[in-house]
């Protein structure tokens, strides 16, 4: 059983893994995508909000 578990890599701190400068370049450019994506579907919910607040006030008034 020993043997087994002993031929395993379990412990990770041996081997680092090394990331390519293009790869990074590359998860850089689609974080900077995801959180524009969010920040466009946060300002168009606020002005979703924004617009049925001033319709349900017309509304009202």
């Amino acid at each position: 059983m020993s043997m087994l578990t002993n031929s395993l890599p379990f412990d990770g701190a041996d081997r680092s893994p090394q990331i390519s400068t293009a790869r990074k370049a590359q998860l850089k450019r689609f974080a900077l995508g995801a959180l524009t994506l969010f920040s466009m579907g946060s300002v168009l919910t606020a002005l979703f909000a924004l617009r049925t607040a001033i319709y349900v006030w017309h509304m009202h008034a």
